[in-house]
C-alpha cells in the first residue's frame, strides 16, 4: 500500500538541470543503479550467470541476490551498479519453492502427510554438506509446507520458507521422518519477496536485448528488462527532499527539517524510510531521528539519518 504523503513545501521545485526521473533514464544510467529478473537455468551457478550478464552488458559492478544451487531454475536477481548495496534487503525477504520429490516405497498418504506436517513452523535447518556456507545449526520458519500432488513415489512440493532455508536440508530431513532416502530431483523458485517467476527473463532474452541496443541502437527491450533502483524500493515508507539537501546527504549529511518536501508522517523515530528526490530518484536509505507526525510543527533541526546512500556525489550541485 502507498502511503500518502504530507506535503510541506507546496513552493518547492526541482532544477531540470540536475538528476533526471528514473522513467526517463538511458540504458546506461539504468546500468549505474538498475537490476535484472533472471530466469535461472538448471546447470550454471548463479556465480556464473551473474559473471556471463556482467560481460554481456560491459559493467565492472554486476551481482545477484540470493544464490541457487546449479541444478535449481528460477527467480535470480542480478544488481547493477549501486544497486548491488541493497544485496542484503533482497536476501531478506521470504522465498517460495516448488520441488520434486522421490520418496521411499511403502510410504502410505498418512505418513508423508504427518512427515511434511513435521517440518512446518519453527525448525532446525543446518546447511548441507554441498554448501559453502559454514555448517552450523540454525532455525527458519516454514510458513507452508504443501503436498500438490503425488504420484506413487513422485511428490510435488510447495513451499514458503524464510530466507535462508535450504531445501535438500528439508528433503533429507523428510527422509528420516519416512524411514528412508527422499531424493530432491528438482528445484524450482517461483518467488523471492516480492519478485515472482512471472516478471522473469531468460538469457537468451537477455542477450537478444543487448544484442539490438548495442548493435542496432533499438533501447526498447532492454529498458523493459532493466528496472531502475527506484522500483525494489517502492513499498518504504518516503521522504521527498529538496534539490538542495540531495547533495548533502550523498555525502553523509544528516536530512534536516528544512530540506524536506514532503513526507509521509506516519513514520515513527527509528524508521527506515527512502530518502526521495523531487523527481522521484532513490538518494539513500536513512533512518528517523524523529516522529513523522512532529515534522510538521518542526522549523528546524535533524529529522533522518542516511545509512546506505545509493545516488553518485555529484549529481547535483553541492550548495554549502
Amino acid at each position: 500500500m502507498i502511503s500518502k504523503l504530507t506535503i510541506l513545501d507546496k513552493d518547492a521545485s526541482s532544477d531540470a538541470k540536475f538528476g533526471c526521473p528514473p522513467e526517463l533514464r538511458s540504458i546506461e544510467e539504468l546500468l549505474t543503479g538498475g537490476w535484472i529478473l533472471l530466469d535461472k537455468p538448471a546447470g550454471p551457478s548463479s556465480h556464473q550467470l551473474a559473471a556471463w550478464a556482467r560481460e554481456m552488458l560491459g559493467v565492472e559492478k554486476l551481482g545477484h541476490g540470493g544464490t541457487l544451487d546449479p541444478f535449481a531454475t528460477g527467480g535470480l536477481v542480478l544488481l547493477s551498479g549501486n544497486a548491488t548495496r541493497l544485496t542484503g534487503r533482497i536476501l531478506k525477504g521470504e522465498k517460495m519453492y516448488i520441488c520434486i520429490l522421490k520418496i521411499p516405497k511403502g510410504v502410505s498418504d498418512e505418513a508423508l502427510a504427518k512427515g511434511v506436517e513435521s517440518l512446518s513452523g519453527r525448525i532446525h535447518n543446518v546447511p548441507p554438506l554441498e554448501s559453502a556456507v559454514k555448517v552450523q545449526v540454525r532455525q527458519r520458519t516454514i510458513s507452508s509446507f504443501e503436498i500438490v500432488e503425488r504420484d506413487d513415489r513422485i511428490v510435488l512440493i510447495s513451499i514458503e520458507c524464510e530466507a535462508g532455508t535450504y531445501v535438500r536440508t528439508l528433503a533429507r530431513d523428510l527422509g528420516l521422518l519416512l524411514g528412508g532416502d527422499v531424493e530432491l530431483l528438482e528445484l524450482r523458485r517461483g518467488r523471492s519477496g516480492s519478485f515472482s517467476e512471472d516478471d522473469t527473463v531468460t538469457m537468451q532474452q537477455l542477450a537478444d536485448a543487448v544484442f539490438l541496443w548495442k548493435q542496432h541502437d533499438q533501447p526498447e527491450a532492454m529498458k523493459k528488462i532493466l528496472q531502475p533502483v527506484e522500483s525494489l524500493l517502492s513499498k518504504l515508507p518516503k521522504i521527498i527532499i529538496k534539490d538542495g539537501a540531495v547533495a548533502a546527504i550523498t555525502h553523509g549529511a544528516p536530512l534536516a527539517s528544512v530540506g524536506v518536501s514532503a513526507l509521509d508522517t506516519t513514520v515513527r523515530r527509528g524508521d527506515e524510510i527512502l530518502l526521495q528526490s523531487m523527481k522521484g530518484e532513490a538518494v539513500a536509505l536513512g533512518t528517523m531521528s524523529v516522529n513523522g507526525e512532529d515534522v510538521v510543527n518542526m522549523k528546524g533541526g535533524e529529522i533522518a539519518r542516511p545509512n546506505l546512500v545509493l545516488m553518485a556525489t555529484d549529481v547535483y550541485p553541492k550548495r554549502w
